[in-house]
C-alpha cells in the first residue's frame, strides 16, 4: 500500500505518479457509509438517532447505487483522470463494490436485528409480526387494511396474456405465487404503496406504566408487508396462496446532460426524470427464503446481472426507518436546542427595512447554521420584499425543500409589491427536479423571472442579491452560503453564511447574474471565485503561494473543510505541498482520495472526518499566508464536477475578527486531538479518535452548541 517503505525510495514525482497513491472515489464512499454506521452501532448515540442513521445509511446506499454504480455500469468514467485511482477499472470497481456494500448492508442488518430492535422493544416501541398479534391487534390492522390498503393495491398477473409488469425505481414489492381450481400456478407482482406508512400501528399509543419508559407513550407497529401478505386472499378471489416475497428495486438514475442541444431545458429535465424511471436494475434485493424459481423470474424479466442481486434474512427497507426515528420520545433523541440569533440582528422584528440593511452596511455578518438562526436570511428577502427603496432581487434556488419561505419571500415580492425578481432554479439537482420544476413553473406564473441554469453546467452556488437605493445612489446587499436556501436542513446541516454590502461583491454579484441569465462571457471578477471560469485557476495559484511562502519563511499551512477531495489535479498540489514541508489539514466528510502520511509524499498531510449529529457540510479554504491569513468560503468541493461543470462561487472573508473566529473558534476545534472523529491512515482505513489518558473526548456539534 501507499505507506509501505520502499516506496520513499521512489523520487518525489514518481510517488505524485504512482495511480495507487490517488484512492477510488467508489471505494471511498463505501469508508464513509462505514462510519455512517458506526453512528448507528454505537451505544453513545440515542436511540432514535441510531435509527436515523440506519435510514440515513439507507439513503445514501440507495444513492451510491442508483448513480456511481449506474454509471459505472454504464462504462462512464465520470472523473476523466488520466489514469484510473489505484488502477482500479470501471469492472474492478464493480467487483469490489459488491464485496464491500454487501458487507456494510449485512453488519446494518445485523445493527437493526441483534442491537437496535431489542433495545426499541424494552424502550416501548415494538415492531411485531403478523403472526405475533392478538386478535384485537390483528383487528385492527385488518380493519386498516380492507379501508386505506386494499383500495390502492394492484396486483400486476405475467402470462401469456399480461408482459412482465414495469418494477419502478426503490419500490418495495411482494412476488406472489398463486394457484387456480385447475392447480395450476400463477406469478403476479404486488408493489407496497410508497404512500402509506411502512410501519403500521396496530394498537394506540398508550402510556407505559413500567419504569423504564414512565410517562412516555408506549407503541406497536407491525410490518405493512406482512399485513398485506396476511390479507392476499382478498385480491386474489378463487385463488389459493402459494407463497409471497417481497423483493427492492434500485435502478439506475445517472443522467447525463452534457453536449446535448436542446430548445428547452425544462422540457428536457422533465423527460429525463421520467426516463429515470426505467433506468437498467443496479441492484435487486431478495429474501433469503425466495425460491430460485420465483427469482429466475424476477432475474430474467429484469434483466439483471447476478452481480447486482443481493440475498439476504428478512431484508430491511432501511430508508423507511425515518418513520420510526420521528416518533415523539425526546428521551431516545438528541437534546432539543433553539438556534440563536446574531448579536447584530437582535432588534425588534417589528423594525424598519432599514435598520436591518444598515447592520449589513455597517458590518459583514456571519452566520453559522445550526448554531445561529437561519431567521435573517428569510428576514433580508422580507425586508427586501417590502423595502420600497428595493429595486430588483436575485437568487439562486438549487435545493430549497416543500413550504419554503424562501420561495413565499420571492413570491410576496414580485406579487404582492411589483419588484423586478429574478430566480436560477437548477432543475439539475439531482433527486430535487420534480420539486424544483414545480418552483419554476410557480414562480413563472407570478412573473418572476425564471432562469434553469446553463445547459451543461449545474449552478450550485448560493447567493441572493439585492439591489437598493439609497439617495442618489445604488447599494447591493449580498448574502452568500456554504449551504442551500433550504429552512429545514438549515437546522440539520452545518453551514456558514456571510451578509455583506461590500461593492465589489456586489458587483461581482451582478456580474454572476448576468453571466447566468444572458451571454455574458466575463472571465475575470473582482473578489468572487466562479467557476468554470477562474475558480480552479485560483486555488492552483493560491496553494503554489503557499508553497512560495514556505520555501521564504518556512511557516506553509493550509487548511481545508469540504464535502469531498477527488480532483486529480488538486491532490497532485497538496502532495507537492506537503513535500516541500508545508502543513496541510484536510476536514473531509465524504469522498477522500487522497492518501496521507506517506513516506516521501504527504508525511505534512492529515486527513479528519466528522460524522454526527449535524451533517458537516461548509466549505472553508483557509491560507496561512505568512500571516496575511486568506480565507474563502462557498458551495464548491474539489471535486472535478464542481470545478468543470458546475457554476460554483468562493467568496472572501476579509473581516479580522470574522478570520481570527473561523480560525480560532471554527477549524481549530475541529483539529483539536481531543476530538471525536475519525482520522484516515496511509493506506485509506480511518481510524476513531481514542481518549488521551484520562481525557474526554469532544464532541465538536456539542461543543459548538454550548460554545454559540
Amino acid at each position: 500500500m501507499g505507506n509501505e517503505k520502499s516506496e520513499g525510495t521512489k523520487s518525489p514525482a514518481a510517488l505524485i505518479d504512482d495511480p495507487m497513491n490517488y484512492l477510488s472515489r467508489e471505494m471511498s464512499m463505501l469508508k464513509f457509509f462505514r462510519r455512517v454506521l458506526f453512528e448507528a452501532t454505537n451505544p453513545e448515540t440515542p436511540l432514535l438517532e441510531r435509527v436515523r442513521f440506519l435510514s440515513i445509511l439507507g439513503s445514501g446506499l440507495d444513492e451510491f447505487f442508483m448513480v456511481r454504480v449506474g454509471g459505472l455500469s454504464m462504462g462512464i468514467d465520470n472523473d476523466k483522470e488520466r489514469f484510473y485511482f489505484e488502477g482500479m477499472t470501471p469492472q474492478k470497481q464493480l467487483r469490489e463494490i459488491r464485496k464491500e456494500a454487501g458487507k456494510i448492508i449485512a453488519e446494518a442488518h445485523e445493527c437493526f436485528y441483534e442491537m437496535i430492535k431489542p433495545q426499541l422493544d424494552e424502550a416501548g416501541i415494538r415492531i411485531h409480526h403478523y403472526d405475533e398479534l392478538n386478535n384485537a391487534q390483528k383487528s385492527r390492522v385488518d380493519g386498516y387494511y380492507k379501508e386505506v390498503i386494499f383500495p390502492v393495491l394492484t396486483p400486476l398477473a405475467f402470462d401469456p396474456g399480461h408482459p412482465f409488469p414495469y418494477i419502478s425505481n426503490l419500490s418495495y414489492n411482494l412476488a406472489v405465487v398463486v394457484e387456480d381450481q385447475e392447480g395450476e400456478r400463477h406469478f403476479a407482482r404486488l408493489k407496497v404503496p410508497g404512500s402509506l406508512p411502512h410501519f403500521l400501528p396496530c394498537k394506540k399509543a398508550a402510556y407505559d406504566p413500567s419504569p423504564r419508559v414512565k410517562n412516555y407513550r408506549k407503541h406497536d407497529f407491525v410490518w405493512i408487508s406482512e399485513v398485506i401478505m396476511a390479507n392476499l386472499a382478498d385480491l386474489f378471489p378463487g385463488m389459493s396462496i402459494i407463497e409471497a416475497h417481497p423483493f427492492q428495486v434500485v435502478r439506475n438514475a445517472e443522467i447525463e446532460l452534457q453536449g446535448l442541444e436542446v430548445m428547452d431545458l425544462l422540457e428536457v429535465m422533465e423527460e429525463s426524470v421520467r426516463r429515470r424511471r426505467f433506468g437498467s436494475v443496479v441492484r435487486l434485493v431478495v429474501s433469503s427464503e425466495m425460491p430460485d424459481s420465483v427469482l429466475k423470474i424476477l432475474v430474467d424479466n429484469l434483466n439483471v446481472e447476478s452481480q447486482f442481486i443481493y440475498t439476504y434474512d428478512n431484508p430491511v427497507l432501511f430508508r423507511s426507518l425515518s418513520q420510526l426515528s420521528q416518533i415523539d420520545r425526546q428521551d431516545l433523541k438528541y437534546r432539543q436546542f433553539n438556534p440563536v440569533l446574531p448579536e447584530a440582528f437582535q432588534f425588534d422584528r417589528d423594525a424598519s427595512p432599514e435598520q436591518f440593511f444598515s447592520v449589513i452596511r455597517e458590518n459583514d455578518v456571519m452566520l453559522h447554521h445550526p448554531y445561529e438562526s437561519f431567521d435573517p436570511v428569510i428576514e433580508f428577502l422580507h425586508n427586501a420584499a417590502i423595502d420600497p427603496n428595493v429595486m430588483a432581487i436575485k437568487q439562486t434556488l438549487y435545493r430549497v425543500g416543500h413550504n419554503s419561505p424562501v420561495v413565499k419571500m420571492l413570491l410576496q415580492a414580485r406579487r404582492d409589491y411589483g419588484k423586478q425578481v429574478a430566480v436560477l432554479v437548477e432543475l439539475k439537482a439531482r433527486f430535487d427536479e420534480e420539486s424544483n420544476i414545480e418552483w419554476a413553473k410557480l414562480l413563472e406564473q407570478e412573473g418572476v423571472h425564471v432562469t434553469y441554469g446553463l445547459l451543461g453546467l449545474k449552478t450550485h452556488s448560493k447567493i441572493a442579491l439585492v439591489v437598493r437605493k439609497e439617495g442618489e445612489h445604488i447599494r447591493r446587499y449580498v448574502h452568500m452560503a456554504t449551504g442551500n436556501y433550504n429552512h429545514t436542513t438549515a437546522k440539520l446541516y452545518e453551514d456558514i453564511g456571510m451578509f455583506t454590502s461590500d461593492d465589489a461583491i456586489g458587483a461581482d454579484a451582478t456580474d454572476l447574474f448576468n453571466y447566468l441569465t444572458g451571454y455574458s462571457a466575463k472571465e475575470n471578477y473582482r473578489k468572487l471565485m466562479v467557476a468554470p471560469v477562474q475558480l480552479r485557476d485560483k486555488i492552483v495559484e493560491l496553494i503554489h503561494q503557499e508553497i512560495a511562502q514556505h520555501k521564504k519563511h518556512g511557516d506553509g499551512r493550509i487548511i481545508l473543510k469540504m464535502n469531498a477531495l477527488v480532483d486529480g489535479e488538486m491532490i497532485r498540489l497538496l502532495y507537492k505541498a506537503s513535500q516541500i514541508g508545508v502543513k496541510i489539514n484536510l476536514i473531509v466528510r465524504g469522498i477522500c482520495c487522497l492518501r496521507p502520511g506517506v513516506e516521501g509524499l504527504s508525511e505534512n498531510i492529515q486527513v479528519l472526518s466528522v460524522i454526527g449529529r449535524f451533517l458537516e457540510h461548509s466549505r472553508i479554504y483557509y491560507f496561512y499566508n505568512h500571516g496575511e491569513e486568506i480565507i474563502y468560503l462557498g458551495s464548491a468541493d474539489l471535486m472535478p464536477r464542481n470545478l468543470n461543470q458546475r457554476v460554483e462561487v468562493l467568496f472572501p472573508v476579509e473581516n479580522q475578527d470574522m478570520i481570527r473566529n473561523l480560525r480560532d473558534d471554527v477549524l481549530e476545534v475541529y483539529l483539536r486531538e481531543d476530538l471525536k472523529g475519525w482520522r484516515m491512515q496511509p493506506d485509506g482505513s480511518y481510524e476513531f479518535s481514542s481518549a488521551p489518558d484520562g481525557q474526554d473526548l469532544v464532541d465538536v456539534h456539542r461543543y459548538f452548541l454550548i460554545n454559540r
